[in-house]
Parts: C-alpha cells; structure tokens; sequence
C-alpha cells in the first residue's frame, strides 16, 4: 500500500491533522507518563488510550496531562503517542504515511540561517520510533518523514493552491514579500519572506504562547481563591466563559482572564515591532497558530496590512502537506 501523504503539526498545546482528503483534525497535547488510572462507568468511553514507546507507558486523552513545555518535547514519548493518538482519531490505524512535521523557526535555522541539522535529524527520526497501543489496535507507521519550520509551513500554505488543475504556486504571493506571525503553545514564531528567500535577521522564535496565558490564568485563579492547583477543564471554561466553578458556585474570573491576555499580548506584540517595526514594505502580516484565534480581538490593528489566515490553527498542518505535495522532499 502507498504511504498516505500527511501534515503533522504536533504543536506543544494541540496537535493538528491534515489529510489530502481535506479532513482537518485537533485534539489537545495532553497525555501522562504512566497509567490513566480513570475508569468509564455506565457504559461510558474514557476517551483515553494507553501506548507505550522506548519501554515507557504513556496515558493519552487524560483529563490534566503532564507538561508538554520542555525543550525535549519535540523528540519524547510522550510526543510520540500524542501524535499517533491524533493519527487514531483521524482514522489512519495500519496506515502507511509520507508525513511532514515541524520545529520552531529558531530550532531549526541558528540566527545567521544555517540550519540546525543534528536538531533537524534528531526530530525526523523520533516520529519513526516505534509506538504501539495496549488495547491491541494497529498503529499508523510512518515510513518517511520530512521536517520543516513550523511558520514557513503557513507560508507554504499561503503560496501553494490545490485546485482542479492541480497542485501549483501563485507566483505573484511567491514573490510578495510576507511576514507570518504564528502564535502557538509555547512559541511565537517571525518568518519574513520575499522571492522564495527568508530575511533572517527579521525571522525567529520566542519562547511565549498559549501555555504561557494558561499557566498565568490558572495561577491567577488559584491565588484570587487560595486553591492548590486549578484543572485544565477549569482553565478551558475561564477562557471560554470568564467564569469557573469552584465549590459548587459559579465564579466570574473575567478580570483575572483580561488581564493575563493583556499581558501575553504586549509582550508578542513588542517582540512583533522589534522584527517587523511598521511593517511597510510588506504586502502583508499574516497572523496564524491558535493563539491567534484566542488572542484575535487584541491583535485585530496592529498593522494596516495584516490578516489572519483562514482557519489559522491549522495553517501549519495544511501547509506542511502542501510542501510534501507540492515540494516533495527537496531541500528548505
């Protein structure tokens, strides 16, 4: 069987699927080294799927996982079984795939632009360890897989249109020169791009995203009501809702919410003018990663210019697959 072509962007707070059928899928980067020690009762699913990876057993879909936000993420177990959860879910058991991953910008270029190969390597061969389910289900393999830098995937999906006449580039945003601002888990990451060459001196990475104003909510929470900890589902609610429900009453958290998007939103958008300053000469800043979904009403004018790509959450993944479709496995 030929290997299914697939984008993989196994961000540090979600991970997304891209699939040529056009199937999109998300689940959270949430998963425990160990068992789940959750049962379902009255007939229910857990929604929890034990692996195990290089002698390690790793409970994925549990309701508060543990910390994704480490510099060896990229190439753990703990990664491994997350991704092939997501591989599960979007029905691929027993599948060979071609996929296509990604590191942040400054992970994988050092500042002058030279690539990181030994990083780059260690990354490829990661997602090809092997991973198996404890429940008996076959597994997705991957039998190649390619590495790019997770913004310039955006950009890739930005240039590069799938329609009835196949897969091409649009020549006139090739050559524009492009900012892309990707908002992710535990990283914003600048990629500038004009005529198919990347302004180093303009592009990178922060280490601050999602995680950063989730921590920061759940910390402010728990000292507003002297709580030890405050649960994923908990932060999830305050963000959607600006309210959390702690001792059997709804609480209204609005305040605490407001201020830590504040505070994520200047520091991205000083690190934002520092690269980009006005951003003048671009035809255009274009924003995407899930953060900028969640921080989309604070980050809507800071330039004339700019523009959230279409479903950005899933710009990486959907560009990741473009690549593989369109570039093959030629050198970034």
């Amino acid at each position: 069987m030929d290997a299914l072509a697939v984008g993989i962007d196994d961000g540090y707070a979600v991970t997304k699927v891209a699939l040529a059928t056009g199937q999109l899928l998300a689940i959270p980067s949430c998963g425990r080294i160990g068992g789940a020690h959750v049962t379902a009762v009255n007939g229910s699913e857990s929604g929890i799927t034990e692996y195990a990876s290089e002698g390690q057993r790793i409970a994925v879909g549990v309701p508060d996982g543990d910390p994704t936000s480490f510099d060896e993420y990229p190439f753990s177990s703990l990664n491994r079984a997350i991704v092939q959860h997501a591989l599960l879910a979007a029905g691929l058991s027993g599948r060979s795939l071609h996929a296509v991953s990604g590191l942040p910008v400054a992970r994988f270029y050092h500042a002058n632009g030279q690539r990181r190969d030994e990083v780059i390597a260690r990354k490829i061969a990661s997602l090809r360890i092997s991973v198996e389910t404890l429940d008996g289900r076959p597994t997705a393999s991957i039998a190649c897989h390619d590495v790019i830098p997770e913004a310039l995937a955006a950009w890739y999906d930005h240039v590069i249109v799938e329609d009835e006449a196949g897969v091409h580039l649009d020549e006139d945003a090739v050559k524009a020169p492009l900012a892309i601002v990707d908002i992710g888990g535990r990283t914003t990451d600048f990629v500038v791009v004009s005529d198919e060459k990347i302004w180093h001196d303009s592009s990178g990475s922060i280490t601050c995203g999602l995680l950063d104003l989730r921590a920061q909510i759940a910390n402010a929470i728990s000292a507003a009501y002297d709580l030890d900890a405050l649960s994923d589902a908990g932060v999830d609610q305050a963000l959607a809702h600006g309210t959390v429900r702690l001792f059997g009453e709804c609480r209204d958290v609005t305040a605490l919410v407001r201020d830590a998007r504040q505070q994520l939103t200047l520091r991205i958008e000083q690190e934002t003018r520092r690269r980009l300053g006005l951003g003048a000469e671009l035809e255009r800043v274009l924003f995407v990663g899930g953060g900028s979904v969640v921080l989309a009403d604070s980050i809507r004018d800071w330039f004339p210019n700019q523009t959230i790509a279409p479903h950005p959450a899933f710009a990486n993944a959907r560009g990741m697959l473009k690549y593989l479709r369109y570039v093959g496995t030629e050198s970034t």
